[in-house]
């Protein structure tokens, strides 16, 4: 062993090189990840690329052991970064190594590493826990709901803080591998595609993946037993519908809508441009809840969805979101226009190909019903708040919105726009903004004014404003009516109105 003498000029070079930055330099990942509407979402100083998660649930007891491994990338030089998690935790590891870790908050998982972690580094985090996740409320509610013969993950925007880890925000999407062991007889149900299935010990093990980048919300589990379909689209991609074996009356109506996933992705193709995905489907389990969600490539819906027969309309929904809410997904939760007002709209079509009333008529329906003083026109479908995040106005207004684009810049740059626009940030990310910067290239044609009337103003649009945008409007003085279906002396309700109507509540549930 020797000494090397080094002059002060090289020392200094060589430090630069080889010694790290201080541990004074290394602060803590922001516990949130600064969307205003839900401060305490996601989190800061890294990113997620993929989620395995390894899953054991006992539906009698309600029992949910999990191992998750996380592969990330710093983004700051970390002393310690938070997880959004509920259950409890027995033990974490960053790359190999235990980790110290404490909850804070209603489900801050404050993660200290051995090491302080350097900027664009990967990293691996490995966290064990175990819970009930029925009994968790977060803010006094729950994402988790039980089932006569188990339990299902889905909500909105917030659920996997229920069964695992994650940076639980949409700008933060990853692949993921979701394993879940359950009970000989009992099926587990999540994302993408079912990659095997084995069984040992009285216990069957689902091993489930989703290729494509995946909001945290968008991935779900069900665990049940369930009827399964299966087929194959025109172009190959698996289809795998499933439905709970006590839906009671609402059996016929729930498959006679589920069933129809395929032709409806393939309707949606011709408008929106090719599927996103790597798997079709959607699941029906027995919950007592009303809404529907867009869980991604396997919708989630509730069988109170159908209890007044067949609805496609709710399918069309939840299938457009595939390409407007999960392969393009919001930037922060403000932004919810860029996922309701399109995936209504897709209803809209749907109810103009079956015959069953125009879109024109449906914008004309909605925008003569609601009176100047009614509620309605107070929300703004741009920037509606957390509380109004899922009003009836997001989608209705949000879908006269699309309609008064459609007419101002004629349906060949439209449907040029509703095809591109998912193709232009696919997998990503996106705000209101950006769709109105878009849209204004395609068409070439300033819409600022026309969306910030539509969109942002919280008051009923004024006569003027609807006839320039090409709706049936009446004149106050004369009672005549003008626009595209001037004909008729007061809009009438679309036969498709109904069904439309009944899916508003799709999303809510809190």
């Amino acid at each position: 062993m020797y000494r090397r003498i080094i002059a002060p000029s090289v020392l200094a070079a060589s430090l630069l090189l080889v010694i790290p930055a201080s541990a004074a330099d290394f602060t803590p990942g922001a516990p949130g990840i600064g969307d205003p509407y839900y401060p305490a979402s996601g989190n800061g100083g890294y990113n997620v690329s993929h989620y395995d998660l390894k899953l054991r649930y006992q539906p009698a007891t309600d029992l949910l052991e999990g191992t998750a491994t996380l592969l990330a990338t710093t983004q700051q030089d970390l002393s310690r970064f938070n997880l959004d998690f509920g259950l409890a935790v027995s033990e974490v590891r960053v790359n190999g190594a235990k980790a110290a870790f404490a909850k804070s908050g209603s489900h801050e998982l404050e993660i200290t590493p051995a090491s302080p972690l350097p900027k664009g580094r990967s990293i691996t985090v490995v966290v064990k826990y175990a819970g009930k996740p029925s009994e968790l409320k977060v803010d006094g509610w729950t994402a988790w709901q039980r089932t006569p013969d188990g339990g299902v993950a889905a909500q909105e925007p917030d659920s996997a803080v229920w069964w695992f880890p994650s940076n639980d925000h949409p700008l933060d999407k990853a692949t993921y591998d979701v394993s879940v062991k359950v009970p000989d007889g009992t099926q587990a149900i999540s994302n993408g595609v079912l990659q095997s299935q084995s069984s040992k010990l009285g216990w069957t093990t689902y091993n489930w993946r989703s290729n494509k980048p995946q909001a945290s919300y968008l991935t779900t589990l069900a665990v049940g037993k369930f009827d399964i379909t299966t087929d194959k689209t025109a172009s190959g991609l698996p289809v795998l519908n499933a439905y709970s074996k006590d839906l009671g009356d609402n059996d016929g109506a729930v498959r006679a809508s589920v069933e129809r996933t395929k032709d409806v992705a393939e309707w949606l193709e011709s408008v929106f441009g090719k599927y996103p995905f790597n798997a079709l489907g959607g699941y029906v389990p027995n919950v007592p809840s009303h809404f529907a969600l867009e869980t991604q490539t396997r919708p989630f819906y509730s069988p109170a969805q159908f209890a007044n027969g067949a609805n496609v309309s709710v399918v069309v929904h939840e299938l457009a979101h595939q390409w407007y809410g999960d392969s393009v997904s919001v930037k922060g939760w403000k932004d919810i226009w860029d996922n309701e007002g399109f995936a209504s709209y897709a209803q809209w079509l749907w109810s103009e190909k079956e015959g069953d009333g125009t879109a024109q008529q449906l914008a004309d329906w909605v925008y003569a019903q609601h009176p100047a003083d009614d509620p309605f026109w107070k929300v703004k479908p741009g920037d509606p708040g957390p509380d109004n995040q899922f009003d009836a106005a997001v989608y209705d207004r949000g879908a006269v919105a699309i309609q008064a684009l459609r007419n101002t810049v004629g349906d060949a740059s439209f449907f040029k726009i509703l095809k591109g626009w998912p193709t232009e940030h696919a997998y990503g990310n996106a705000a209101v903004g950006d769709f109105v910067s878009y849209a204004e290239k395609v068409s070439g044609k300033p819409l600022a004014a026309l969306f910030d009337t539509w969109l942002f103003q919280p008051v009923k649009p004024s006569a003027s404003a609807a006839a320039k945008a090409r709706f049936t409007v009446r004149s106050a003085s004369s009672g005549a009516a003008s626009g595209p279906s001037a004909g008729a002396s007061q809009p009438v309700e679309p036969k498709s109105w109904k069904k439309i109507a009944e899916s508003h509540s799709a999303h809510g549930g809190r």
